[in-house]
């Protein structure tokens, strides 16, 4: 067996501590050689099932041991795990079920947060044509029949697979396609990332070497959602590292804490959203004085609030870089960098084969350190491809090895880089490139602004910035104002033209966190620079 797949993972912990916890979840532990169990008796019930090397499975699940049994039991037949995220409804779940051709579905009809097959029964029939064989996963729940959409699948029970004789049956390698991920999507619809198990395992050590996992003490927290790359790559870390997960199959802050204090958890990666909730759930003015530094990536726009916020709870917050085509947890900045980088996104790469460069979109030139433009990266996570579009695949993966991230940022002379906003968010004003986040970052210094979002509007007097700001409670400020605190801080051509007051931002929920949509912020502001 190959050391670069999942299996080999798994096999460095059997063969060295058996017995030792890999996962805990609902009051149970789960010891490697107990998962390595399961996988082998899962990976030999789908393989009875017909599921075979290349062929796609859907696992629409939230966080369960499962969940991971069945990544690592298709890993070992040579097919590949289609992350479906457990937030989309009919419409999304019919395209990406669809489009990936995958011939089996998992999911989970009990569970409590959402009605899956209530989903499916909207599902167009046609776009589940090929699905062959539905999985289903429970605790316990009362069996329910299942949708006509569906109708047409064989049936079988998740515990059946667990139920099979284990086998010997081994179609992992490095070089085999293991994970589908899905792009956000925002503009176009959603692109397959396949990333191989080489790409995977290689990446899970480099994390955990370069995050402290290694020989450390302490569990690891597995809020994030394994079908998002942010949680998988955290999984992957963990599980490389040998650090036991702790699952929770629904975001609860309460529970989390009961949850950190009773497995000594001490190693955590999480957005922002997530952070805020879980300390203020908890009482103590030190909320957790044995966690290590948190990796957190910023989805409300604003991280300096977010380190501030933790550090007067003892904690120590750093900022991360990560996108499906490379993997989550790609670079973290330095834990003793001051506050204000660590609030960045960016850093150094875990990997010491990744590498950073910034191409002018213009001229094609790479730019020298602190210059920004299109952010470049290389290294032994980047995905193979994008499935079943090579035409995405060449626009988008470089002859010599480096892969263009469609992020707006800036090398540094350390080997790290910046990230300060996608290339489709960057404004072009005064005929210089300008990050939103430097006006944001401004807005949200006057005192009356909670939170700003900045987009760009091209005029018939040529592209200008509006402004869409929160404003704190029983706080006022109008369009005046605020230009006059863009005009004392930034240079006159970044003054936004319109500030617009909103209650919130429109966002979207994804597998990852939720992210604000700036494309309709963007429509809001070609309406109002026409009324």
């Amino acid at each position: 067996m190959s050391a670069d797949t999942l299996g080999a993972l798994l096999a460095e912990h059997v063969a060295t501590r058996p017995q030792a916890p890999a996962l805990h979840y609902q009051g149970e532990a789960l010891s490697y050689a107990g998962l390595a169990d399961r996988v082998a008796r899962v990976a030999q019930g789908l393989s009875a099932a017909g599921i075979g090397a290349g062929d796609r499975v859907g696992l629409w699940l939230p966080n369960t041991p499962a969940y991971l049994v069945l990544n690592l039991a298709l890993a070992r037949i040579g097919a590949i795990a289609l992350a479906v995220n457990t937030r989309f409804r009919s419409v999304e779940v019919a395209d990406i079920v669809g489009r990936s051709g995958a011939r089996a579905l998992v999911l989970w009809p009990g569970f409590h947060g959402i009605d899956f097959l209530a989903v499916l029964a909207d599902v167009d029939p046609a776009a589940l044509a090929h699905v062959e064989t539905l999985v289903l996963y429970d605790e316990g729940e009362p069996a329910r029949s299942v949708p006509a959409a569906v109708g047409h699948c064989r049936r079988i029970a998740y515990r059946e697979l667990e139920a099979s004789p284990p086998g010997n049956l081994d179609r992992s390698g490095a070089d085999v396609g293991c994970n589908l991920f899905t792009t956000s999507g925002t503009t176009k619809a959603p692109k397959f990332v396949l990333h191989t198990q080489g790409s995977l395992s290689r990446h899970g050590r480099a994390v955990a070497r370069a995050f402290g996992y290694v020989g450390a003490q302490g569990a690891a927290m597995q809020v994030l959602p394994l079908c998002g790359v942010f949680g998988h790559s955290q999984a992957m870390a963990s599980f490389a590292g040998g650090r036991p997960m702790v699952l929770m199959s629904t975001w609860d802050p309460a529970a989390a804490l009961t949850l950190i204090d009773r497995y000594d958890v001490r190693h955590m990666n999480a957005s922002d959203e997530m952070l805020a909730g879980l300390l203020a759930a908890c009482p103590r003015p030190e909320a957790f004085p044995r966690m290590g530094p948190i990796g957190f990536a910023s989805f409300t726009g604003n991280p300096e609030l977010a380190l501030t916020q933790a550090a007067r709870r003892g904690l120590t917050l750093v900022g991360l870089y990560g996108m499906s085509e490379v993997q989550a947890l790609y670079a973290r900045q330095p834990v003793d960098a001051p506050a204000a980088r660590r609030a960045l996104g960016g850093g150094l790469p875990v990997s010491s084969a990744a590498r950073a460069r910034a191409r002018d979109p213009q001229t094609g030139e790479v730019l020298p350190h602190g210059q920004a433009g299109e952010l470049e990266l290389a290294g032994p996570s980047l995905m193979r491809e994008y499935f079943g579009n090579p035409w995405a695949t060449c626009e988008t993966l470089l002859a010599d090895g480096f892969l263009r991230t469609g992020d707006l940022g800036y090398t540094t002379g350390d080997g790290g880089f910046v990230y300060l906003s996608r290339m489709g968010d960057v404004l072009r004003l005064g005929g210089f490139l300008v990050s939103p986040v430097e006006i944001e970052s401004h807005l949200e210094t006057h005192a009356a602004v909670a939170g700003a979002q900045v987009v760009g509007v091209v005029t018939a007097e040529g592209p200008r910035a509006v402004a869409f700001v929160v404003l704190r409670p029983g706080q006022t400020a109008d369009e005046t104002a605020l230009r006059a605190h863009c005009l004392a801080g930034l240079a006159k051509y970044k003054a936004p033209v319109r500030f617009v007051p909103l209650p919130e931002f429109p966002s979207t929920k994804s597998a990852n966190g939720t992210k604000i949509q700036r494309g309709r912020l963007r429509e809001m502001a070609k309406e109002v620079l026409s009324g």
